[in-house]
């Protein structure tokens, strides 16, 4: 009996090489609105009560499954290929939003605040470049036992502009998802950063 368990084990580990790692199951909508309030808190954090809103009819939130791939070896044809295909069903969330007026000074002081802040709240830092050509603040958000894993990032650009945008692993959406006329899963309405959308 004691060679049939690891046998068993064995098998099952080949079955996984082969078809690979199954994609968690996560309802899209619930991730974005997950991501809606992480940057929200992100936005509360930053402290920048001057700042406006780059672009309020900027689209809101969006599942994309262009960055998601197939796994295990079955797969492996289609990983090789000069144009790979994605696995159905599949997708990335993503949200964010772009604030302006907001130096570079301004943007090195409010990411340093909002690294402190939310380290107290439990987030990790998990990456901060402040170079001549890269200001980059990444975070990963506390509280995420059993959800997909999401990164969220806030990122100085020309001209006085900070974006804050969250990233969520890739997921299979679950049977019953509402589709919009494309294919693509409905997603929610944007709602942060609340005070900047008269909310």
């Amino acid at each position: 009996m004691s060679a049939v368990v690891p046998t068993l084990a064995g098998a099952a580990a080949c079955g996984r090489l082969w078809t690979g790692e199954p994609y968690p199951v996560a309802d899209p909508v619930a991730t974005a609105t997950r991501e809606d309030g992480y940057t929200q808190a992100v936005y509360d954090a930053l402290d920048l009560p001057d700042a406006e809103l780059d672009d309020p009819q900027a689209d809101g939130p969006e599942a994309d499954g262009s960055n998601c791939q197939y796994r295990g070896l079955s797969h492996l044809d289609e990983e090789l290929s000069d144009s790979p295909g994605n696995p159905p069903g599949v997708v990335g969330v993503s949200d964010g939003w772009m604030l302006r007026g907001v130096s570079r000074a301004q943007a090195v002081s409010s990411m340093q605040r909002a690294g402190a802040e939310l380290t107290r709240r439990g987030w990790k830092v998990a990456g901060f470049e402040n170079s001549r050509s890269w200001l980059r603040l990444v975070l990963r958000p506390a509280g995420g036992e059993g959800t997909v894993p999401t990164t969220v990032s806030v990122e100085a650009y020309p001209g006085g502009r900070l974006q804050v945008a969250a990233y969520a692993e890739c997921a299979r959406y679950p049977s019953g998802t509402r589709m919009d006329e494309r294919g693509d899963p409905i997603m929610p309405s944007q709602v942060a950063p609340v005070r900047l959308r008269g909310r």
